[in-house]
């Protein structure tokens, strides 16, 4: 029955096959853009927070760069132990499970309190010997001691945001599986916007306020995310008639163990996967750090204005475990089928839409910052190669997603850390370490070795293996 329904699909015109009606449409925006208006204006006020930090100094600019590398890593475990956890969520509430949905979200306090733990820890005692791995001695701009005393100053205040980000990351992760995804849009926004004012206020001192520059920044970070995770939360407890599945959510904190069970058996594949990747990817910044302080300088530019278009990938990701991990747990196969083929294809258009924008902001863009001609050309370069392969990138987010969505943890996992470490990471330090080669031309080769991956995951979604349904 399986295979007749993928051959039916298969069997329907080119056009169909990747062009939606507007119902499609309707429904995977309507899903996608609250994600996307909350991860622009988020990533909107950090290329704003970027910029004020960055009139300061290269030494400030890059000290913050390297923490914000670290709480990165942080981002991406907690996004890994919650992913698991997330696809049943989704597939509950297409089965209209509330009790399942409370037992995903006690699941989802555990493992985001732990890893917080951990990674707080971690940063606590041993933030001054990895922030010292990205500064290198062979650089022809700035203080490395000054870029790790502002680092230092930076970390040691955003290390107090982070149970705030556990909290936000469990309740609007919950939300969004469950397509209620405006309510977080709107906190993120409100979050930003005090962000954004308590940034001018404290980095520049203003209305009488001394001018505290980096520390004001980690400050007004702090800040926002406890606004943020406040209206979620308080949002969440007092609509329990409209989520029903937040109803009685705390009378107890135990996960029964057959549901538990299943959820490790998910979830800990993708926590390992987000953790080795972030770790992987931090690893190959590293390796381009080698090349001198600059080098860090103006990745920080270039992925600051790249984080706030990719979002877009990300949102459509999000549409994929949302929409296509609702049909499977209502056993929609082959629904799910051809709706993922849909916003493959949209992705990628909106891929090539991305590439050019990023094409032109390269050529004004790292103006922008109070730093040297130098930095400036090489962010402009590495901006204008992100362009290059930014469908790329669109397609490699929709794949991930697609192949998540069926609870092919696992195979997620070889397809994602795996081919980072045993591929791009081996290129990225064998060119640092044993060539002369410019950081341009290192970067450009470590991006293609990301075809290969491509092409594995087009394959493994051409094949169907995620099209299946795991609760009971």
């Amino acid at each position: 029955m399986k295979g007749n329904m993928i051959l039916q699909s298969e069997k329907k015109p080119l056009l169909r096959r990747f062009v939606g009606d507007r119902r499609f449409y309707r429904r995977v925006l309507a899903i996608a853009v609250p994600i996307m208006i909350q991860n622009v204006i988020t990533n909107f006020v950090s290329l704003l927070d970027n910029i004020m930090v960055g009139q300061i100094g290269t030494e400030e600019m890059s000290g913050v760069a390297i923490v914000n590398q670290l709480i990165f890593v942080y981002y991406l475990f907690l996004f890994g132990g919650l992913s698991g956890v997330g696809i049943f969520t989704a597939q509950y509430y297409g089965k209209r499970d509330d009790e399942g949905i409370r037992h995903t979200f006690r699941f989802k306090l555990w493992v985001s309190g732990i890893v917080t733990l951990v990674i707080s820890g971690v940063l606590f005692f041993f933030g001054e010997n990895l922030i010292r791995l990205y500064l290198s001695d062979d650089t022809s701009v700035g203080n490395i001691e000054e870029a790790l005393h502002h680092g230092m100053v930076y970390l040691s205040i955003v290390l107090i945001g982070m149970p705030a980000i556990m909290l936000v990351q469990s309740y609007a992760g919950t939300m969004r599986d469950c397509s209620r995804t405006k309510l977080p849009m709107v906190a993120g926004i409100i979050a930003v916007f005090v962000n954004l004012c308590l940034d001018y206020v404290l980095i520049f001192g203003k209305l009488g306020v001394p001018a505290l520059g980096v520390a004001g920044a980690a400050i007004a970070t702090v800040i926002a995310r406890y606004v943020e995770a406040a209206i979620v939360v308080i949002y969440c407890h007092t609509h329990t008639k409209v989520m029903t599945y937040m109803k009685g959510v705390y009378r107890t904190l135990r996960v029964p163990w057959k549901y538990s069970r299943e959820f490790l058996i998910k979830g800990i594949p993708l926590l390992v996967n987000e953790g080795l990747w972030s770790m992987g990817m931090s690893a190959v910044l590293q390796c381009y750090s080698v090349r001198g302080m600059e080098v860090i300088a103006a990745f920080n530019i270039a992925n600051v204005i790249g984080n706030s278009l990719n979002v877009i990938f990300f949102a459509m990701g999000d549409a994929v475990a949302i929409i296509v991990g609702q049909l499977l747990g209502a056993g929609e196969l082959e629904e799910a089928k051809d709706t993922d083929t849909k916003i493959l294809a949209l992705s990628f258009v909106l891929g090539i839409t991305v590439g050019g924008l990023l094409a032109i902001a390269s050529s004004f863009f790292p103006s922008l910052y109070n730093t040297t001609p130098l930095v400036k050309d090489l962010a402009s370069h590495i901006i204008l190669l992100n362009a290059c392969f930014t469908p790329q990138v669109a397609l490699l987010h929709t794949s991930y997603f697609t192949i998540r969505a069926g609870g092919r943890t696992v195979i997620t996992s070889f397809f994602d850390s795996g081919f980072l470490l045993l591929c791009s990471l081996p290129v990225a330090f064998c060119l640092s370490r044993f060539t002369d080669l410019p950081v341009l031309t290192m970067y450009v080769i470590v991006c293609l070795t990301e075809s290969i991956k491509l092409v594995i995951g087009l394959l493994m979604v051409h094949k169907n293996i995620w099209i299946r349904q795991i609760t009971v």
